[in-house]
């Protein structure tokens, strides 16, 4: 059963519509660097995945499948289709479901910090396991430490203490599940299948996931384009936002 998602929507009424989807952890709010720049020629949608900012919190398990479904679900009740889309880390993934299994919805995508399938040793099922144990608070130093540079931590700790905030806020149970749906990814047979004219951007420094991925991801869609953005770890839209805003709209055709 999908679940209606906490959405936002900005920028001129009838402009291109672009969906920015965040990675599990963080909210809407994670994009608030590329909003200024979007915003002035297109119609921005964002969205809070299950548990994450004002979206309802359903009991788990979720499936990578589930979550898409939930963002389809809104486009199609906003009858949104050919449209572009952002989609950062998890975001990316739930992106590249829905390019390969609707393909009239997505035009364009820019995938941010992706890969196509989840590392093993990252053992999301763990983290998963303490947050219902002892809420997000207890995994937010772990989770967060690979989102940024040791040079943002170091000049800008008021960005990082808000990421870390908006983490603490966020429903245990649903994090959890989150997890344990990213967990198991593995999309190399999707990846084929998707038409959508693809951008995928990742930060050099990047511990989560390391540039290779991105190009592993890359060189599996057709005609898709990588990019490396220095001075950035996972959350590189945040980080490096003049680099990635540049991106976005020379992609987008802005």
């Amino acid at each position: 059963m999908t679940v209606p998602l906490h959405y936002r929507i900005d920028g001129p009424r009838h402009a291109p519509v672009v969906l920015l989807v965040p990675t599990f952890g963080t909210t809407m709010s994670v994009w608030e660097p590329q909003l200024p720049e979007l915003t002035r020629v297109r119609r921005v949608l964002r969205i809070d995945h299950r548990g994450h900012g004002a979206s309802p919190a359903p009991e788990g398990p979720y499936s990578v499948e589930d979550l898409a479904l939930d963002i389809l679900r809104l486009l199609e009740e906003r009858e949104f289709s050919g449209i572009s889309a952002v989609g950062a880390g998890f975001g990316a993934s739930l992106l590249v479901w829905i390019a390969a299994n609707s393909p009239r919805t997505l035009e364009r995508l820019v995938l941010l910090a992706a890969a196509p399938r989840t590392p093993p040793m990252h053992r999301w099922d763990l983290i998963a396991e303490r947050a219902r144990e002892a809420g997000t608070e207890a995994v937010a130093a772990e989770l967060s430490l690979p989102w940024f540079t040791p040079d943002t931590m170091q000049q800008r700790p008021e960005t990082v203490a808000r990421f870390t905030r908006e983490l603490n806020g966020i429903d245990p149970g649903a994090f959890a599940a989150l997890c344990e749906a990213a967990d198991g990814i593995d999309q190399r047979h999707l990846v084929a299948g998707v038409r959508a004219s693809t951008l995928v951007v990742t930060g050099a420094h990047d511990p989560l996931l390391p540039p290779g991925h991105g190009r592993r991801l890359a060189d599996g869609i057709a005609d898709a384009r990588f990019e490396v953005v220095p001075g950035a770890a996972h959350l590189v839209g945040v980080e490096r936002p003049d680099r990635v805003n540049e991106l976005i709209m020379d992609h987008l055709g802005a």
